[in-house]
């Protein structure tokens, strides 16, 4: 087969599979689990080949004419650059991974059929976009993903907690859509085209009229989907879902879709300085805020949620300074001890027993009991923290090395203070992430919960596949920067010295406060003893997670439920800490801002309507009625009364005459 043959089928066996798992799901239940594993198995084999065969050499392009539009062609074209074959491969690995191991966290669920097909979709949604040239079809892409975000965030729908989040998800995300699309018919009508290589040449050129109104645009789309500043709250929210879902929305899809998209597109942003010094801010806003918010959250999904925000900053910081090798190399490492994290702490709610939010307040003695997650999960706490030799150091020191490239002025066509802005939130950012790394590490397997039931040995599907993604956690790093750099424009990802010393340094700063922190607060409430904690049923991880959310125990955005005393988190925040707990109410102000006024005008078109409207209405129709009402009246059927109305109107008309002639 051809290169582009197997680039083909690499989007759609995932989209068959759906299909089938759709149609079979309720006659063939047998067929589901193959269903879902073994089209993603097969498309990661493919996404494997069709990157050996790009090579990082020169992309691979194909394109046939959808159909004749009259103005700008719609083409189905692929463009498969070194990015896009690796994204393609991580896409395909993170979804395989994600597919076997709901097979053991979901296999009493009876949704699952539905599940696992949407999952399904949603990888060939994301795959689509990683191979297409052409921004429309892509768009296809960009907007199924986010319909199955909408019903896999909302797979517990019979809770309030869900409906609201996925409705959330789904409503924020549209938010930048509608700009974004925009934006693609602006850049489409300058270049003349939808073709992603005819715009990079139109753009090479000097053709856009408009770079910096363009480049605004597709930004919103970006901020939404890749969950940026200030379209970012929907993001923590979505943690309502199933903890597979958050794996694959937070390592491989959805939020990974905006920062492709800009490196894919790169040039049309660089286009503009003001478009970059845009967004290097709203980077380094997302950074920070991110960290302190982690920092201050009790759930450990949440903590993981604002964690993802963080490092998306990284990638859009890498952006922001002209780097798309740094932003993508970021994107694969964050992938992979992304979805490790998250798969983990799936392992841990279902062992801990206390609530689908899995408080870390109430955790307690883990360790032991899950060994495996334990394991795996310190390897990608280490990769976060980008503690070296873990994937996340290499990948992270790049992005602060192209910061510091820029600020120096190395970096042709770059704002030098779109560079400090990125380094200075960068390094705060790594004390940030090490602080609630750590914090999250010591709570979780060394907390003073009360020990919940134990529900079991967890499946050998779900712990086989926490040891596969600890693999790329702990050398994707250590490899791609010695055997990638082809792909990745050929760009040297050798560490630095000075930039990385200065990330680890900070980073081992925040770990080792942060544990002073923890060895003081234990101390203290050695002395306060923690209440008990009711266990919930034992059972499936995924039913026991649909029952803790329709529990309430704690709802999402309860900041003040079951507080340890021990938490580091509030002493190294201090009053700082209600704040980040709350998202710095963002959700408040939005709702001041855009929730109460449409709220007051939908009320507004309401009270027209009912009382204004429809009274004209049945206002109209009232005098026709009485008119109808007497004329009814009038058809008696009695001869004796029509000849009586006969003769008295004869008599009238006759008086009437008179008066006139004699008037006359």
């Amino acid at each position: 087969m051809t290169t582009t043959t197997l680039a083909v089928l690499v989007p759609l066996l995932p989209f068959l599979g759906a299909a089938a798992g759709l149609l079979l799901g309720r006659t063939a239940p047998g067929f589901v689990r193959p269903l879902a594993v073994l089209p993603s198995l097969a498309a990661l084999a493919l996404a494997a080949v069709v990157a050996v065969r790009q090579g990082g050499d020169a992309a691979i392009d194909s394109a046939t004419e959808l159909t004749p539009t009259g103005s700008v062609p719609v083409e189905l074209a692929l463009h498969i650059d070194g990015f896009a074959a690796l994204v393609a491969v991580l896409v395909a690995f993170v979804a395989t991974c994600v597919q076997i191991y709901s097979t053991g966290y979901l296999r009493d669920d009876p949704r699952y059929p539905s599940y696992a097909a949407l999952v399904s979709l949603f990888t060939s949604a994301m795959l689509l976009v990683v191979y297409s040239g052409d921004l429309i079809v892509l768009l296809v892409g960009w907007e199924v993903m986010g319909i199955c975000s909408y019903f896999l965030v909302g797979h517990y729908w019979e809770t309030p907690e869900a409906r609201a989040a996925s409705i959330k998800a789904f409503l924020v995300t549209k938010l930048g859509d509608v700009p974004f699309l925009i934006g693609l018919f602006a850049l489409a009508t300058d270049a003349g085209s939808f073709r992603i290589t005819k715009i990079l040449s139109t753009v090479a050129n000097g053709g856009l009229h408009h770079p910096t109104l363009i480049a605004l645009l597709l930004l919103a789309g970006v901020a939404g989907k890749s969950a940026q500043f200030p379209l970012h709250t929907w993001l923590p929210d979505a943690m309502a879902g199933p903890t597979p879902v958050s794996a694959l929305i937070h390592a491989a899809t959805m939020v990974a879709a905006g920062v492709y998209f800009v490196a894919r597109l790169l040039p049309v942003f660089e286009a503009s300085s003001a478009a970059m010094v845009v967004l290097a801010v709203m980077a380094a806003v997302t950074m920070a805020g991110s960290g302190l918010a982690a920092l201050a959250q009790d759930d450990i999904k949440r903590v993981l949620a604002y964690s993802t925000i963080g490092q998306l900053g990284y990638m859009t910081g890498a952006l922001a300074v002209g780097d798309r090798g740094a932003a993508v190399f970021h994107l694969l490492s964050h992938g992979a001890f992304k979805a490790l994290l998250f798969l983990a702490a799936g392992v841990i709610i279902h062992a801990s027993g206390t609530n689908s939010l899995a408080a870390m307040s109430r955790m307690g003695n883990l360790r032991a009991r899950v060994p495996d997650a334990f394991w795996t999960m310190t390897v990608a706490l280490l990769a976060l923290a980008a503690i070296p030799p873990f994937s996340g150091f290499f990948s992270k020191e790049s992005v602060l090395g192209a910061a510091e490239h820029a600020a120096t002025g190395d970096t042709a066509h770059i704002p030098g203070v779109a560079g400090w802005i990125v380094l200075v939130a960068g390094l705060l950012a790594a004390l940030l992430t090490a602080a609630y790394a750590t914090r999250l590490w010591l709570l979780a397997f060394h907390g003073r919960g009360v020990e919940a039931p134990d529900h079991g040995r967890q499946p050998v599907a779900m712990n086989a596949v926490l040891w596969v993604l600890a693999v790329p956690s702990l050398a994707l790093g250590g490899l791609a920067y010695r055997v990638l750099p082809d792909w990745f424009d050929g760009r040297d990802l050798t560490p630095t010295l000075t930039t990385s010393v200065l990330g680890t340094g900070v980073a081992l700063v925040g770990g080792i406060v942060t544990y002073g922190a923890w060895r003081h607060t234990t101390a203290l409430a050695a002395r306060t003893p923690l209440g008990a904690v009711a266990a919930h049923p034992e059972g499936d991880a995924g039913l026991v997670e649909a029952e803790a959310i329709a529990s309430h125990t704690p709802a999402y955005g309860d900041v003040a439920s079951a507080p340890d005393p021990a938490d580091p988190g509030r002493l190294l925040l201090g009053p700082l800490h209600r704040h980040a707990a709350s998202g710095f109410h963002l959700d408040a102000v939005y709702g001041a801002l855009f929730v109460r006024p449409v709220m007051a005008a939908a009320s507004l078109v309401r009270f027209l309507d009912r009382e204004v409207v429809d009274t004209y209405v049945r206002g109209a129709g009232t005098l026709p009625r009485l008119l109808g009402a007497a004329v009814r009246r009038a058809q008696t059927g009695n001869m004796q009364t029509y000849v009586s109305a006969l003769l008295a109107g004869t008599v009238v008309l006759t008086v009437a005459v008179l008066l006139v002639a004699t008037g006359a």
